[in-house]
């Protein structure tokens, strides 16, 4: 009996320590040579402080920046943390709203948030991401014409022309992978970081 459990113990053992140490540390080794921004999250500094990072969206609430798409992740609501509340762009609770499109929650809140970007200057045109939340609640992107919609506001609370704004805006499209995988998109921390720069 010892016989048959010696190498099953050994092969237990071996592949432990090869799919478990080996290989993952050898693919990080990797990573880290080839690719160490995008081994280490693709994070952006700023005077040796993280900002961001070029994947994850994040809540811009002043009017001087471009705003991402809404975002529907919750956290644990401080008063009872047997309940959540709404916490955009929380990493920690990457998630959809499961909202089906009969909905009226879902119906209500896209037409809260149209009523409120209007109401507040903010756009002049509603794009579809404008109102719909992602399927993560992080996307880091938003359409051209949402970032479009957002120049005008932008140029004011900042007091620059449009035109440098919507040239601000064109100039971080990112063109679709291979010309024909995914869609024209604007990161909006890039684009903030880019307005940042503007005289």
């Amino acid at each position: 009996m010892l016989s048959q459990i010696r190498p099953a113990i050994v092969m237990i053992v071996l592949f432990t320590a090869l799919t478990g140490l080996v290989y993952p540390l050898a693919i990080t080794g990797v990573a880290q040579l080839a690719l160490p921004t995008q081994a280490n999250g693709s994070v952006i500094e700023r005077d040796g402080t993280v900002i961001g990072s070029t994947l994850i969206g994040q809540n811009f609430a002043s009017d001087r920046y471009f705003h991402g798409r809404p975002s529907a992740t919750t956290g644990p609501d401080p008063a009872d943390p047997s309940k959540t509340v709404d916490a955009p762009y929380n990493a920690a609770n990457s998630m959809g709203s499961n909202l089906g499109p009969t909905s009226k929650k879902l119906v209500d809140r896209v037409n809260a948030t149209i009523e409120a970007e209007f109401s507040a200057g903010r756009i002049d045109v509603v794009a579809a991401d404008a109102a719909t939340t992602s399927a993560s609640g992080l996307d880091p992107h938003i359409s051209p014409q949402f970032a479009l919609a957002q120049a005008a506001a932008v140029a004011k609370a900042r007091n620059l022309q449009e035109a440098q704004v919507r040239a601000a805006v064109e100039e971080n499209i990112e063109k679709r992978a291979f010309g024909v995988i995914g869609e024209p998109r604007v990161n909006v921390l890039l684009l903030n970081l880019a307005l940042d720069r503007l005289k």
